[in-house]
C-alpha cells in the first residue's frame, strides 16, 4: 500500500512522502525495505530513521523536524502499527470444506464458508457460523454452538453445550466447558462425591484464548466470558466464573470457582485467586499476586502486588520494614 492510502485507512497523519509503498511490517532492528516500523519515543525515532524500512509509524514528538523516511503521526503509535498490520499482513486464506478424513454429524449445521480440517470432530446438532475455522484434531461436543468467523486451532476441545460469539480465536490444546472441581465429602465414609457439574460456559464476541488454557463448565449456572477479553496461555478458570468485558489475562493464571472479574481489569502472570473473591472495575493485579477466598479488590486504575495482595505502595513499604527488621537482628 501507499503510505497516504495506509495512513488514511488508520487514521493517521503523513509526514514526507506519501506516495512511498509498504509491504509489510518489522521491528526496526530487523527491517528491510517496505517495511513499516514504529516508535513510540524520540530516543528510538533515530534508530528507526537510520533503518533499511521505508517508513515509520511515530507520535507528535516526531514533528519537529523533517526527515528522509515517509512518517505516519498518531497517538498511539502501537496501536496504529496494529491496525496497519491488519491490512499488510492478511492471513492466507482458507479453503473452506470439509475434510474426508473429519467426522460430522448429520444433524450438525455447518453454515456457508466453514472450514473442517483433517480428523476434527462435530457432534450431534453443533452449530458453526459462517466463515469458522476448525482446525486439525479439534472436537467440537454435542449441542456446541460456535458464532461467525471463529479460528479454532489444532487440537482444541469444545465440550457439549458451549456457547461461542463471533471472532472467538482459540489456540491449540485449549479445553473448553469441562467439568469443574467440585465435591462434597461425606460425613461418615470420608469419601469425595462429584457433585453435578451441569452448568454452561458462555465466551462472548471477540474474545482470545490462549494455548492449553482450560476453562470450566458451570456446576448449576453458567461461566462466562465477556466481550473483547484476552486470555493467555496456560490460564485456568474454574466454574461459575464471571469475566467482564475487556479483560486481560496473563500466562499461568489460576482462579477457582465462583470469582467475579469485572471489567477493563488486569491479571498479571501466575496470579491465584481464591474462590468467590471480586476484583472491581479497572483493577490491575501484578504477577504472582494472590487474592484469598471471599475477599474483594476494588480501585479503578490501582495496581495490587503481593499476597495477600494489597496496593502496589503498600507492599512496597511493608517489604521495606521487614528488610530493616532483619538488618537489625
Amino acid at each position: 500500500m501507499k503510505v497516504s492510502a495506509l495512513a488514511e485507512s488508520v487514521g493517521a497523519r503523513v509526514l514526507g512522502n506519501g506516495s512511498i509503498e509498504v509491504n509489510g511490517i518489522s521491528s526496526f532492528r530487523s527491517a528491510s525495505a517496505g517495511d513499516l516500523v514504529f516508535v513510540e519515543d524520540e530516543k528510538n525515532l533515530r534508530l528507526a530513521l537510520e533503518s533499511a524500512a521505508s517508513a515509520v509509524i511515530a507520535g507528535s514528538f516526531a514533528t519537529k523536524k523533517t526527515y528522509a523516511k515517509p512518517l505516519l503521526i498518531s497517538k498511539q503509535p502501537r496501536l496504529t502499527f496494529a491496525h496497519a498490520a491488519r491490512l499488510l499482513c492478511r492471513k492466507r486464506s482458507r479453503h473452506s470444506g470439509v475434510h474426508s478424513s473429519s467426522v460430522v454429524h448429520s444433524s450438525a449445521r455447518l453454515a456457508k464458508k466453514v472450514t473442517v480440517e483433517a480428523r476434527a470432530v462435530i457432534g450431534e446438532n453443533a452449530e458453526i457460523g459462517g466463515g469458522s475455522s476448525i482446525g486439525a484434531g479439534c472436537v467440537i461436543g454435542i449441542g456446541a454452538r460456535l458464532g461467525r468467523d471463529c479460528v479454532l486451532y489444532p487440537n482444541v476441545t469444545i465440550y457439549p453445550g458451549t456457547w461461542l460469539g463471533d471472532r472467538v480465536i482459540v489456540h491449540a490444546g485449549a479445553v473448553l466447558g469441562s467439568d469443574g472441581f467440585g465435591y462434597v465429602r461425606g460425613e461418615t465414609t470420608g469419601g469425595y462425591e462429584k457433585f453435578p457439574q451441569i452448568g454452561k460456559l458462555e465466551i462472548e464476541d471477540d474474545v482470545e484464548i490462549g494455548a492449553n488454557s482450560t476453562i470450566d463448565r458451570g456446576a448449576l449456572d453458567t461461566t462466562r466470558i465477556g466481550r473483547g477479553t484476552k486470555i493467555d496461555n496456560l490460564v485456568h478458570i474454574g466454574h461459575n466464573c464471571q469475566i467482564g468485558e475487556d479483560v486481560v489475562i496473563a500466562a499461568q493464571t489460576g482462579l477457582s470457582g465462583s470469582i467475579t472479574i469485572e471489567r477493563n481489569v488486569v491479571l498479571g502472570g501466575q496470579v491465584g485467586i481464591g474462590e468467590h473473591a471480586r476484583i472491581e472495575e479497572g483493577v490491575m493485579l501484578g504477577g504472582q499476586g494472590g487474592v484469598l477466598p471471599n475477599k474483594v479488590l476494588r480501585g479503578k486504575g490501582v495496581a495490587f502486588w503481593g499476597t495477600p495482595a494489597r496496593p502496589v505502595r503498600q507492599y512496597l513499604k511493608q517489604l521495606g520494614a521487614l528488610e530493616r527488621i532483619a538488618k537489625k537482628k
